[in-house]
């Protein structure tokens, strides 16, 4: 994956530099559009990217802080005590926590995520716990690289955690949608997904943090085909509310069958592209401003507005996105921050091309 992120950035930016001469971006002074530079809008350096979230959650970063200097779980208890159920904050919450715990396991074998374990052990009825303990397995085996059967042992035990999550807290979708990751990796049935798909449903139907989760399964590289995935997510954005997020899944599933190095400009000015765009840019506009999963959508938007050459909105995402970046399709590549910074300078520079400046750029 390295070597086709390489190959990727020089292509892409091979690719803007054409554009420019051939007058397919309107030229403006000599030197500007090289001298194109990020920070002149603010943006953070390339170093200084944080990589663990999507957003903005400053909770639950200062609470992670405490839980890792001290190796005591309590902050993080109470936090998510005091994050409500059915709710994407409680999710991603988990997830990060989960993540953080996993991180340091793989960074110290022996000793990391001790304050995990204290946290199950101690108080083996909280129902944060037990979610974080289940998402923290899962993580384990989709990051631990261990063989096959190592994996398939460690999914297990997932499993066993996800249920005694849910008993725990009856009406909470977290559980059920932690489950959806060991149902790719287990191989469950088509039958099996529905059924836990329903349990979803019943406690939290327009959950965007569920339905992303729910589209993996679909992905040629699970169970699923292309028309299948969009099937999946075009039934969800049809039946999504005012202010859901959901019409931005078609994109998504977009995303996760699209051909890798896909550099063709027709292709992301097709009615496909075009349409899930639209969908996505009608979501984030009539969102909820404190959605947690706002910065999610906004993230996969910046990628395909800037293969499409649409600089301003691409900016336009940018300025409300920039600083942490942990989130699609980032974080699916070996250095997310530098995945991020080309895609962020393209975008600069095709802004700057067209006769934008730091001075003409909204926040």
């Amino acid at each position: 994956m390295g070597i086709l992120w390489g190959l990727m950035a020089v292509l892409m930016i091979v690719w803007v530099v054409m554009l420019r001469r051939r007058g397919g971006i309107r030229q403006v002074a000599p030197g500007s559009p090289d001298a194109a530079d990020p920070a002149d809008y603010g943006f953070v350096r390339q170093e200084d990217l944080d990589v663990r979230l999507p957003g903005p959650d400053q909770d639950l970063l200062d609470v992670m802080a405490v839980v890792q200097r001290n190796q005591d779980f309590t902050a993080a208890s109470q936090l998510l005590a005091g994050t409500g159920k059915e709710t994407e904050a409680r999710w991603e919450r988990v997830q990060a926590i989960a993540g953080a715990a996993a991180l340091e396991m793989q960074q110290t074998p022996r000793l990391g995520a001790g304050w995990l374990h204290a946290w199950r052990s101690q108080q083996p009825k909280d129902a944060g716990g037990a979610q974080v303990f289940a998402e923290f397995l899962v993580q384990q085996a989709w990051r631990g690289g261990g063989t096959e059967d190592e994996q398939r042992i460690i999914l297990e035990e997932a499993r066993g955690a996800c249920e005694q999550a849910a008993l725990l807290a009856p009406g909470d979708p977290v559980p059920h949608i932690t489950q959806l990751a060991v149902a790719r990796g287990l191989g469950y049935s088509q039958h099996e997904f529905e059924q836990l798909w329903l349990k979803i449903l019943d406690t939290a139907p327009g959950h965007m943090g569920a339905h992303l989760a729910g589209l993996r399964y679909w992905t040629e590289k699970w169970h699923g085909s292309r028309d299948e995935a969009f099937a999946f997510a075009e039934a969800a954005a049809a039946r999504a509310p005012r202010g859901s997020l959901l019409p931005a899944l078609p994109l998504f599933a977009l995303y996760e069958h699209m051909p890798d190095l896909n550099l063709v400009r027709g292709f992301y000015e097709s009615e496909v592209v075009t349409k899930a765009l639209h969908g996505a840019l009608f979501a984030v506009n009539a969102a909820r401003p404190g959605d947690p999963m706002l910065s999610h959508v906004r993230h996969l938007l910046l990628f395909f507005l800037v293969r499409g050459e649409r600089w301003s909105e691409a900016m336009d995402q940018l300025v409300r996105v920039d600083g942490h970046i942990g989130a699609i399709p980032w974080t699916a590549e070996a250095d997310p921050a530098a995945s991020y910074a080309v895609y962020r300078a393209l975008a600069v520079a095709g802004y700057e091309a067209n006769g934008g400046s730091p001075a003409t750029l909204r926040h």
